[in-house]
């Protein structure tokens, strides 16, 4: 279970701490840096697979990722003041869990804009992987800094292979001895799985037949929802699905059709004389049947984070909602991220919530005194 959520230099995310509980549920108002907190832990994700520097260059580079507030943390109110910045710029990603952490400090490139098209794409910096709570010198088992890594064997050995500035530890380190470390961390994250905004369109692919294989988890797109349904079934695992579509729709239930080797989702409703398939579902059903699939797996990944699971559901929906995501979150981590008040005390007694407020700063937890923030050090470069 990740523990600790770290980010600076991101938008809004000047310099942000947030402790992670089994649920935690993040809530604020509008402009307060809740999509911007959602946006850096997928960016994380995606340092783990080796490509946060394509996502960083997909959102206009480093330079629309950065903070475009005041340099200096001031606590009035009165106008924004300019002022160049005392600090090299920099993008910090990190997370610590149970077993291993990992941060990483991203910059500007080194290169010479006349010799070089990738005069945009951002640095690798500094890469740690560490065990326990936070980065400390004893706790760190691979140190990267620029080109050059060295690993902890058990005294500290620095590497003959250099890493070159889009590579990662955790995708390209080679050394036998690290291997180990490495590939379990970049294995986990892999398997965190993030949604946001599934599409109910008559377009999306949700409703549309799909061919079906035995499928773990649900894509991005939600075009594999009957595949995942199935998985479930098969593997006695849907107990609890079936519980969170009668608790929404009373009466209701959803079956699996097959044909050829094409699976869709079908929904028997009371008073009808035919089972619906997703093509005919309201938007909001289908939405709900999506967030149900993606929240309930037949074999949970370790992590699950949900952008504003209550868009476009019926406000009778957000009590089933959230007694969804409760029963999610006794088999797995998950994070919610919701503009929802309603979603969000009915949440309060599953787990832990926290209120992101912007006051000229860039984002802040509500109430977060100093000695509130879970301890955490970034590296010098």
């Amino acid at each position: 279970m990740l523990t600790t959520f770290a980010v600076s230099g991101y938008r809004s995310l000047v310099d942000l701490i947030v402790p992670l509980n089994r649920l935690t549920v993040v809530s604020g108002a509008n402009g307060t840096g809740k999509s911007n907190l959602y946006r850096a832990m997928r960016l994380l994700a995606a340092a783990g697979e080796g490509r946060i520097i394509g996502s960083i260059a997909r959102e206009g580079g480093l330079a629309s990722a950065l903070w475009a507030g005041p340099k200096v943390a001031r606590r009035t109110a009165g106008p924004v003041a300019g002022g160049g910045s005392q600090h090299p710029v920099s993008l910090r990603l990190g997370f610590s869990s149970e077993e291993f952490g990992y941060l990483t400090d991203l910059g500007l490139p080194q290169v010479d804009s006349g010799r070089s098209f990738f005069v945009q794409d951002p640095e690798v910096k500094r890469e740690q992987v560490f065990v326990g709570p936070f980065a400390r010198p004893a706790s760190v088992i691979v140190d990267r800094t620029r080109t050059a890594v060295r690993v902890r064997d058990p005294e500290w050995r620095m590497l003959a292979q250099t890493l070159g500035p889009g590579q990662s530890v955790l995708l390209d380190l080679e050394d036998a001895a690290a291997l180990p470390d490495t590939l379990r961390l970049r294995h986990r994250m892999a398997q965190w799985r993030f949604y946001d905004h599934f599409r109910t369109d008559r377009e999306a692919p949700s409703r549309a037949p799909q061919v079906g294989t035995r499928t773990r988890w649900l894509s991005d797109d939600g075009a594999d929802l009957a595949a995942v349904w199935a998985t479930a079934i098969e593997a006695d695992q849907h107990r609890d699905l079936a519980a969170a579509v009668g608790d929404a729709f009373p009466g209701s239930q959803v079956s699996i059709d097959v044909s050829g080797g094409v699976f869709r989702l079908m929904l028997s409703q009371p008073g009808l004389l035919r089972p619906l398939s997703t093509a005919e579902l309201s938007d909001g059903t289908l939405r709900y049947l999506l967030l149900c699939a993606a929240l309930l797996p037949s074999d949970p990944p370790p992590l699950i984070v949900v952008n504003e699971p209550e868009a476009s559901l019926h406000e009778n929906l957000i009590l089933p909602l959230a007694s969804l995501i409760a029963t999610a979150a006794q088999r797995t981590q998950v994070i919610v991220v919701t503009h929802s008040s309603v979603l969000r005390r009915a949440l309060e007694g599953a787990g832990s919530s926290i209120e992101l407020i912007s006051e000229g700063l860039g984002t802040e937890v509500a109430g977060q005194g100093p000695l509130d923030v879970p301890r955490w050090e970034w590296p010098k470069r």
